[in-house]
């Protein structure tokens, strides 16, 4: 059974807005639901810790000591993929209203099937795309500094004034970090001030399993790194400031020998795209669908799986025409997919969509 992320105060957006609310905003989506947010302390100032690719399936590996701060559990956003994730967080909105609907995203404005992480060509060439412009906005961090608030995002160094960055984090004080030792003085330092919501991005976990998958000692490293991380800020977070960790999706491993590969036939005359859980398709439905270990469902048997309306303005124009769901032990491959990786999401798998909602401090 498919079961689409809860909007209507059990996911990412509702995370989001409750922690708007908290801060005096009006947010755009139902707050959490009461058994949730009563998890969360009241803060004078609230610190949000994304950890990439941490669902909560993973906490149950050794090496993740943060579990012992985990209060439940939400969904992320589907595709359950980073920068939808990211966008709903810098929106406070479903993807159905801000509009990256997935990772990689066909965009009508230049005929092109779009990369939303490099903000390429899926084979590398450079598109000329305005990025900030391309999540509506106010967004969460223009309508909290309209209250008066102050929104901080503290980020790898190495990401700074990329066109992602660009998109994401518009209006908001962009505070660079190289180092964990950074990550944790940084994130701790910030919070003295009353009045702030610091957004903290920690992708550690998320390269780890894709590239090495869950039994590495590369992942047990990189679940190692979180939590220091995490330890390092609880220890140091100042009177009257709330930390809440959560992801933005999971991870499944998938070894080689269940990565499905799309035929090049059927690529002559469709385009396939997105998420290689959940593969996008722009073209209809063919009979030579049917030998594939995959359910192909017509975008519009999955409006709600992107969330609830007003839809963006251009969500017709960059929905696929439906997916092609893999099989729960299987990943689609298209002719531009990275053959090599080994944990993989974007499904509606529990392992993908659920991820933790981890507290400390109040």
């Amino acid at each position: 059974m498919i079961r689409s992320p809860d909007y209507e105060g059990g996911s990412l957006v509702n995370l989001v807005a409750e922690l708007e609310a908290r801060l005096g905003g009006r947010p755009l989506l139902p707050t959490l639901h009461s058994q949730l947010a009563e998890a969360i302390p009241e803060g004078a100032t609230y610190v949000l810790v994304l950890f990439d690719g941490l669902g909560l399936a993973q906490l149950d590996h050794p090496a993740a000591r943060l579990r012992e701060d985990n209060a439940g559990h939400i969904d992320a956003p589907f595709p359950t993929t980073t920068t939808v994730s990211l966008a709903t967080v810098s929106t406070g909105l479903p993807p159905s209203q801000h509009g990256l609907l997935g990772y990689q995203l066909w965009m009508p404005e230049v005929e092109q099937v779009v990369n939303t992480i490099k903000w390429t060509t899926l084979w590398g060439e450079a598109l000329e795309i305005d990025t900030p412009a391309v999540l509506p906005g106010p967004n969460l961090w223009e309508r909290l500094t309209l209250l008066g608030r102050e929104p901080i995002t503290v980020q790898p160094g190495h990401f700074a004034g990329s066109p992602l960055s660009k998109a994401l984090y518009r209006g908001c004080r962009y505070e660079p970090v190289f180092t964990v030792d950074e990550v944790v003085a940084a994130t701790s330092d910030l919070a003295v001030e009353p009045g702030r919501l610091i957004f903290t991005y920690v992708p550690h976990v998320d390269f780890a399993a894709h590239v090495h998958g869950q039994d590495s000692d590369e992942y047990a490293d990189s679940l190692g790194v979180a939590s220091a991380i995490w330890d390092g800020i609880a220890r140091r977070l100042p009177a009257g400031a709330v930390m809440v960790g959560t992801a933005d999706h999971g991870h499944v491993d998938f070894p080689e020998a269940q990565r499905v590969r799309i035929p090049k036939e059927l690529e002559q005359d469709r385009t396939f795209y997105g998420d290689s859980r959940v593969m996008f398709v722009r073209g209809d439905e063919s009979p030579a669908f049917a030998p594939l270990p995959a359910t192909w469902i017509p975008v519009e048997q999955m409006m709600e799986w992107w969330g609830p309306g007003p839809r963006h303005e251009s969500f017709f124009d960059r929905a696929p025409d439906g997916v092609l769901l893999a099989d729960d032990d299987t990943v689609l491959l298209h002719s531009h997919s990275d053959k090599r990786l080994i944990g993989q999401h974007g499904g509606l798998l529990d392992e993908e969509r659920q991820v933790p909602l981890l507290v400390a401090g109040g």
